[in-house]
């Protein structure tokens, strides 16, 4: 890969990740090779699954904090806006299966805009992320669906986070609302707290599992296909005794 320029710092983590942090100062030229698909093992990546999967809202609604609590039980109360775009990595196992999600905690800033928009490109899951204690960051909730939509692959898995729900005293979106817009968009939803670590694994996991099922059931769908095409397979046999064997589907003319 390479970077216009690439910060690059080891953290502490959680002992089964093992995942460094990097942070994108600039667009890069190239993007990873995380397309959301099974990986053979010619490939020599360890891993069965790949995943991309990107966090989006506005700025300050707790986004990188989400982050940091999943993949290193991490929390900072003085945490800084995402400049550009950082990723991190966690490993999962599903159904015997080792998976990988590449998580990509985008700037919510409106100056970031063209950078991050070039990250949506091979997301396989989706993170909309609100603060339940400012309307507006709601409020914002379907133009980022929109820009999703517009950068992204239909079957993205997409979950609706009310970040903070630890402040409820302040609240400002409630449950119902949140539950309301997922079910009108077709979303997942769950409150979270990075704080103090409500739901968030399990937001995480959910999307994750929901890709896991999306790619497995188009692996079914092409292997069905296959089956499909050679059953209608025919022999035909000429007047001569000889026989000649040609493919021809149902739908042949």
């Amino acid at each position: 890969m390479s970077f216009a320029s690439l910060a690059f710092q080891t953290q502490h983590h959680r002992p089964k990740s093992h995942s460094p942090v990097f942070s994108l100062l600039f667009c890069p030229v190239s993007t990873p090779k995380s397309e959301g698909k099974a990986m053979s093992d010619d490939e020599g990546t360890g891993e069965d699954y790949l995943f991309k999967i990107v966090i989006i809202g506005d700025s300050a609604v707790g986004k990188s904090n989400l982050l940091s609590r999943y993949a290193r039980n991490e929390f900072s109360p003085h945490s800084k806006a995402t400049i550009g775009v950082e990723f991190q990595t966690q490993t999962m196992e599903i159904n015997g299966k080792e998976v990988k999600a590449q998580i990509w905690d985008t700037a919510g800033q409106e100056r970031f805009r063209a950078v991050t928009s070039a990250y949506y490109r091979g997301a396989a899951g989706a993170l909309i992320v609100y603060d339940i204690s400012r309307r507006t960051t709601f409020d914002s909730v379907g133009r980022w669906l929109d820009e999703l939509k517009t950068h992204s692959d239909t079957t993205v898995a997409r979950i609706l986070v009310g970040n903070k729900c630890d402040l409820e005293t302040i609240r400002d979106v409630s449950v119902e609302e949140g539950k309301s817009l997922a079910e009108a968009e077709g979303l997942f939803f769950m409150e979270t707290s990075a704080l103090d670590s409500t739901n968030v694994n399990k937001a995480f996991e959910l999307v994750i599992r929901e890709i896991y099922n999306n790619v497995s059931r188009k692996v079914l769908n092409s292997d069905t296909q296959k089956a499909e095409l050679t059953v209608n397979w025919v022999t035909l046999t000429e007047t001569d005794g000889s026989k000649k064997t040609q493919n021809f589907s149902c739908c042949s003319r």
